[in-house]
């Protein structure tokens, strides 16, 4: 018996050698990364809140970058989704589109309903008609994809700010939130389309073509 547990003993101190202890501090190798990857999950527990925040800024930025230069196949923004990105937006539509007392327009509540419950509709949709994707992955991508139509706003907000009300100005706002729709619609199919049975995606897409349609349409009647 004590041959045996010899040799086994023996037979360990070998493999120790060739296969060498590779354990790490996570944590460390964490707080020197310079750029979110959205491929890997984060350990944040034993860091302070403010690199935890910093991180999830850096992340919901690069996911902003996805958006704005979309690329057919790139399924970052459904693997790790969040609604930090999403619930930005519709707050900050929102409060664009806020209309103050004695003017007529949408209030605050009516805008963001819209939005949140207009996603939603979307996303059942989806997983009606057979998508591969979660509940919450496809709120995030119709999120996200509310950048472009947020910009328009902006630049619509400005362009009235900026002159009188005229119909060269008009048609201004209509090219810059067309451009907005189109952005948003092709973004949001660049993520979801691979995700859709290829029988039904004309259905999957008509409700995504009209829910950033009717927010593009607010904002070009409201943002002034």
């Amino acid at each position: 018996l004590e041959k045996e547990i010899a040799a086994k003993d023996q037979r360990a101190h070998e493999q120790q050698k060739f296969y060498p202890d590779l354990s790490g501090e996570i944590a460390g190798a964490v707080s020197k990364r310079s750029e979110p990857n959205l491929d890997r999950d984060f350990d944040t527990l034993d860091e302070p809140v403010w690199v935890t925040v910093k991180r999830d800024l850096n992340t919901v930025g690069a996911k902003f970058g996805l958006v704005l230069f979309p690329t057919q196949g790139n399924q970052s923004l459904l693997r790790n989704w969040d609604l930090w990105g999403p619930l930005f937006i519709c707050v900050f539509i929102s409060l664009l589109l806020h209309s103050s007392e004695g003017k007529m327009g949408p209030h605050f509540t009516e805008v963001f309903t819209l939005t949140f419950f207009g996603a939603c509709i979307v996303t059942l949709n989806i997983k009606l008609l057979g998508g591969t994707i979660s509940f919450f992955q496809s709120l995030c991508v119709l999120g996200y994809c509310l950048l472009p139509p947020g910009a328009a706003a902006v630049l619509c907000k400005v362009l009235t700010f900026a002159s009188e009300q005229s119909s060269l100005l008009f048609v201004i706002r209509l090219l810059v939130t067309s451009v907005g729709f189109v952005w948003a619609t092709y973004a949001s199919m660049a993520f979801l389309a691979g995700a859709q049975p290829p029988r039904r995606k004309a259905l999957a897409i008509y409700p995504i073509f009209l829910f950033y349609f009717v927010i593009s349409w607010m904002i070009i009647s409201h943002s002034h």
